[in-house]
């Protein structure tokens, strides 16, 4: 466990530390209010620690003091950017916990995403998560959904997957800075665990990727690829009173929510009950200029409860 990370982030809290993380457009938005072209990239420098660790603002090494520079070099996370800093993490408020997650923008491979969808996921959960002494969170990112989970019921035994092992690493510190015990296992999806809990809860990649980052890319023609994936493997494995909670996103043409129609068909043929709904009917708008999109009205925020 990269406890240097822990310590950070209990020092922030400690620091009355909150952030909440916007779009990746609003956040560049924001980003470009007071431009100085003395500053790397002519982003203004970091007056205070949520420019540092949450607008991901480079900053003087002054700012942080050494106590706080200490914690994030031997975490591996503080980065030279000409004469000042910049962090590799930025960390966010949900509800009481602190997470740290990759600080913007995230263009790495091994990207660990928060954001808007994050706060929608986890208020999907307060919704359909069903009680369960074992759940576990699939592709867990930051490991928000698992450790939101926790808080609503203690006593659970938590489990965070991950193919990315770096967010595996992430989310472990995540849960110390709780002082929640969770167990990580790197898996693509469901494929390193011997038997599926009584829960499974994921928030999936969703969109269409150019670059075809894992974090952020969901295959398929509009992105829906991993989300039915998830649904189909967990349907193959599921036994009776199991329930999956999966939070994504649908391209709806024409008028149709393609996502729905296919997992409405794949219940009726396995009697499992199924509970969905739109959450939020327009979001990320600005892809829609994109030719992957061409064909395609919206992109709503859905999410689903399966139980056998």
């Amino acid at each position: 466990m990269n406890q240097a990370l822990v310590h950070l982030g209990r020092r922030l809290r400690q620091a009355g530390y909150h952030f909440t993380t916007t779009t990746p457009a609003t956040h560049e938005r924001v980003l470009a209010r007071g431009l100085d072209e003395r500053a790397p990239g002519g982003l203004r420098l970091a007056s205070d620690l949520r420019d540092v660790f949450g607008w991901s603002r480079p900053f003087e090494a002054s700012l942080l003091g050494d106590e706080l520079l200490g914690l994030l070099d031997q975490a591996g996370e503080l980065h030279r950017v000409g004469a000042h800093y910049r962090s590799g993490l930025r960390f966010s408020s949900l509800g009481d916990l602190l997470l740290a997650h990759s600080a913007y923008p995230t263009t790495a491979a091994d990207s660990i995403f928060f954001g808007p969808d994050t706060y929608r996921f986890c208020a999907l959960l307060d919704r359909l998560a069903t009680q369960a002494d074992v759940v576990a969170d699939i592709g867990c990112g930051s490991g928000a959904g698992g450790l939101w989970l926790a808080c609503a019921q203690p006593r659970r035994e938590v489990i965070l997957t991950d193919i990315n092992v770096r967010a595996l690493d992430v989310a472990c510190a995540n849960a110390a800075m709780a002082g929640i015990e969770v167990r990580t296992v790197q898996s693509d999806l469901f494929a390193a665990l011997p038997e599926l809990p009584d829960l499974c809860a994921a928030n999936p990649p969703y969109m269409r990727d150019t670059q075809q980052r894992a974090y952020r890319d969901g295959g398929g023609r509009h992105g829906e690829g991993l989300s039915m994936r998830i649904v189909r493997e967990w349907l193959m494995r599921a036994r009776a009173g199991q329930s999956l909670v999966l939070y994504t996103g649908s391209a709806i043409v024409a008028g149709v929510d393609a996502i729905r129609a296919q997992v409405t068909a794949l219940a009726a043929q396995q009697s499992v009950q199924l509970d969905y709904l739109e959450i939020d009917p327009d979001v990320f708008g600005e892809e829609l200029s994109l030719a992957t999109y061409a064909d395609v009205e919206r992109i709503a925020a859905v999410g689903m409860r399966l139980t056998r």
